[in-house]
C-alpha cells in the first residue's frame, strides 16, 4: 500500500555520510519535531536526478527554508558511499541531507519503489517529492514514470 497524505512516516533506518563514515539514522528521529521536504531519486548521478532534481533543490533551499521547511533531504537505493559523493559533486553539502536507502527499506515500506531491471538498476524508489511535519506527511507527490514534474522544488514550493 501506497503511503498517503495524513501517514505517518514508517521505521525504517537510513544511512548518511559524515566526516567519521557512514552513519545510521532512524526515520523516527530524522523527521520528529521538523518540517522536511525530502524528495526520492531513482539513483544518484543518473541524468535528470544529477541535472535537475538535486540541482533544484539545491537552488530552492533558501525559499524553501523561507516557507518554513527545517530539513531539505533527499534519499535513493544507493549506499551512503554513493550518496555522499553526489552530494559533494553536486554542491549540496550544508543544504541538502541525503539518506541512503541501500536496501530500498524506505522506499519499500512507503509503497513506492519501482523495478529498474529493464535498465540494470534492479528495485529502486520511485521518484517522489514529499512535505513531512513531525513524521505525518502533508504533501505527496508521485510522478508517473518517465516524467520529471510534481516531485520538483519549484512544484513544492507552490503547496507551502
Amino acid at each position: 500500500m501506497t503511503i498517503a497524505k495524513g501517514d505517518k512516516i514508517p521505521s525504517t533506518t537510513f544511512v548518511t555520510m559524515t566526516e567519521n563514515g557512514p552513519d545510521q539514522v532512524s526515520s523516527d528521529e530524522f523527521f520528529k519535531g521538523k518540517k522536511v521536504a525530502l524528495f526520492s531519486v531513482p539513483g544518484a548521478f543518473t541524468p535528470t536526478c544529477s541535472a535537475k532534481h538535486l540541482p533544484g533543490f539545491i537552488d530552492k533551499a533558501d525559499e524553501l527554508k523561507a516557507k518554513g521547511v527545517d530539513v531539505i533531504a533527499g534519499t535513493a537505493v544507493n549506499d551512503a558511499f554513493v550518496m555522499g559523493a553526489w552530494g559533494k559533486a553536486a554542491g549540496a553539502d550544508g543544504k541538502i541531507t541525503l539518506l541512503a536507502d541501500g536496501n530500498g527499506d524506505f522506499a519499500k515500506a512507503v509503497g513506492l519503489e519501482m523495478d529498474g531491471s529493464k535498465f540494470g538498476m534492479g528495485t529502486r524508489g520511485q521518484r517522489f517529492s514529499m512535505i513531512v511535519n513531525d513524521g505525518v506527511v502533508e504533501e505527496l507527490n508521485v510522478e508517473a514514470p518517465g516524467e520529471f514534474k510534481v516531485s520538483s522544488a519549484e512544484y513544492l514550493l507552490e503547496q507551502l
